[in-house]
């Protein structure tokens, strides 16, 4: 009788398995809470990132070159990309991780570096230039923070200019993509700036030594930056790892919402 009803269950579903093909979400989820490794890592005060589920990454050419098939096995859900930066550079290794991690089923979005000696309407017309409009794409990221090291543009505007071109990348970018942005940036960006002013964000927040809501008091975050120094397999040194601020449940309405599968 056992081995009838063990029978019986593995012909259902087996027959589930062969009718239901499995989604990308569904796959890239089998992995859930994976605790990666980490070159430099902290000892978390309080709130863990280990107690949310969904971790992604974002990457540039400094990965290198990327398994990303390897990397979604090890339990990536989500990678955000750089495409561009400025109104005249883009990230070598873009269309390569971007065609690859779609392959491999990754859901996968492009960031922007913003660079404060262009306008952003030329920011926004190169990266619109650079990255496919692509329905089942995740939001369009545009990345805000200071650049002490850049070599060419000294400029640091006023908290009121910053908010004003930050907005006007920002509609730019939705008007085309159809997709609500996503703004990434820094604890001292986000303080020099008064970025909380600014209504209606969804943000991406750094923050490698203690959780979100020390860091960033009574601001809602999306997603959350917990190292840059994490290890994932799948790519060789270092990378950025993220959470999601929600559960497999909710990342699957969150990606429903804001793409078109």
């Amino acid at each position: 009788m056992r081995i009838l009803v063990f029978l019986t269950v593995a012909a259902i579903l087996g027959a589930c398995t062969a009718s239901s093909p499995t989604s990308v979400l569904d796959v890239n989820l089998a992995v859930q809470n994976p605790k990666f490794g980490d070159s430099d890592p902290v000892k978390w005060p309080s709130r863990t990132p280990w107690q949310y589920p969904v971790h992604g990454i974002d990457v540039s050419k400094y990965q290198g070159e990327i398994d990303w098939k390897t990397t979604k096995r090890g339990g990536v859900a989500f990678a955000f990309i750089k495409a561009t930066e400025g109104g005249d550079h883009t990230d070598v290794r873009f269309a390569q991780n971007w065609e690859n991690a779609g392959k491999a089923g990754v859901p996968r979005g492009a960031y922007h570096f913003y660079y404060f000696c262009r306008t952003p309407q030329e920011q926004a017309r190169w990266f619109i230039r650079n990255v496919p409009k692509d329905p089942k794409s995740l939001p369009p990221v545009l990345d805000m923070e200071w650049n002490h090291q850049s070599k060419t543009c000294k400029r640091k505007p006023s908290p009121i200019e910053v908010r004003k071109e930050m907005v006007e990348f920002l509609n730019r970018v939705q008007t085309h993509y159809r997709k609500k942005p996503i703004v990434y940036t820094t604890v001292d960006f986000y303080q020099d700036n008064q970025l909380d002013r600014v209504k209606g964000i969804q943000f991406w927040l750094r923050s490698v030594a203690g959780h979100p809501s020390e860091v960033y008091p009574s601001q809602k975050w999306t997603f959350w930056q917990y190292t840059g120094t994490g290890q994932v397999p799948g790519i060789t040194g270092d990378t950025d790892i993220n959470v999601f601020a929600g559960s497999p449940h909710q990342w699957r309405e969150w990606v429903s919402t804001h793409t078109q599968q």
